[in-house]
């Protein structure tokens, strides 16, 4: 049976860390499989560190993972990612407002050949106007814009095979986007109703202020998704498209101009042609164009750098069968 290991981000979170690990041991001990339990200090500044080290005296399988500093959530789980072992990896917020007792739910539904299992926070506890309604919308843009419809994307309860997460890197706050990215590299995916608690002790890290940075790294995701090996695709489209509006001006006043000439142009003909406006316009438009399709081809080689230089396949197998 595959194993399991368990990564918990935990900043800030000295009241809960005792519960949570206690909670985590019961669970993770009645599964009848192999497991582990990795619980990475990011940089907390109050006495989680201190409670940590009590919890891995008290429980087996626990491991430890403390950063010099605040990292974020993302390298909090990057780094619990390239440490544990597991075959099955299951994400947990230290909050106590996901429940341990769901992860063999999670494991279930994974059996059944999911490669990742996100939790849907169905009946949320968190206050409407500055917790939830943000992530309904959120939750709706990051659906759409990646082709990947989840509910609830920013729940940290999710389940991760191995095969599939080992091949993504994590920057920014790309740890929500998870599911999409892992989508890219033929990942099928599958949404679960989990339970969800109030927050008891500490104060949340999360509020309106993130949501810049997610806005910009969803537009990173897009990019990844759909033209990470084909950049001229999107700077070649959008060039082109300046082009062709600033051509189709510069003809137009070609035009309205010859026709002058000719004695068959209206006043209002005269005015246009001699407004310096939308000459300036079209040759600025025709200039963007060449700039788009000159990005684009720089693009493409540093693309090319990138990937030959570091041997990276722009593809990912799942398996290889010989003949015996």
């Amino acid at each position: 049976m595959t194993s399991v290991s368990v990564v918990v981000p935990v900043y800030n979170e000295a009241e809960n860390v005792p519960i949570l690990c206690e909670k985590l041991n019961e669970v993770l001990s009645k599964l009848n499989r192999s497991y582990e339990a990795v619980l990475i200090d990011d940089g907390s500044s109050d006495d989680s560190w201190e409670e940590l080290l009590k919890c891995i005296r008290k429980y087996k399988h626990f491991r430890l993972i403390k950063f010099r500093r605040n990292f974020g959530q993302t390298a909090a789980m990057s780094a619990g990612f390239r440490e544990s072992k597991g075959d099955i990896i299951i994400t947990l917020d230290a909050d106590l407002q996901n429940n341990p007792e769901d992860i063999p739910k999670i494991l279930e539904r994974m059996e059944q050949g999911f490669d990742v299992v996100s939790g849907w926070r169905k009946d949320r506890k968190d206050p409407f106007i500055n917790r939830r309604l943000p992530s309904i919308l959120a939750n709706w843009l990051i659906s759409t814009i990646t082709g990947v419809p989840l509910h609830d994307y920013g729940c940290t309860l999710k389940g991760y095979r191995r095969e599939i997460i080992k091949n993504l890197d994590l920057y920014g706050e790309m740890h929500r986007f998870i599911p999409a990215l892992a989508s890219w590299v033929g990942g099928t995916i599958d949404e679960i109703p989990v339970d969800h608690h109030p927050r008891r002790f500490g104060k949340s890290k999360y509020g309106i202020s993130r949501t810049v940075r997610v806005v910009l790294d969803l537009i990173t995701v897009k990019f990844l998704l759909k033209y990470s090996t084909r950049p001229i695709q999107i700077f070649g489209k959008i060039g082109l498209s300046f082009g062709a509006i600033g051509t189709v001006l510069l003809l137009m006043m070609t035009v309205f101009h010859l026709l002058y000439k000719a004695g068959i142009g209206t006043e209002a003909m005269a005015k246009l042609i001699k407004s310096p406006f939308w000459v300036m316009t079209s040759f600025m438009l025709i200039f963007f164009g060449v700039q788009f399709l000159s990005m684009g081809l720089l693009a493409e080689i540093q693309i090319r750098t990138y990937h030959e230089s570091q041997n990276k396949p722009i593809y990912v197998i799942k398996e290889i069968v010989e003949s015996t």
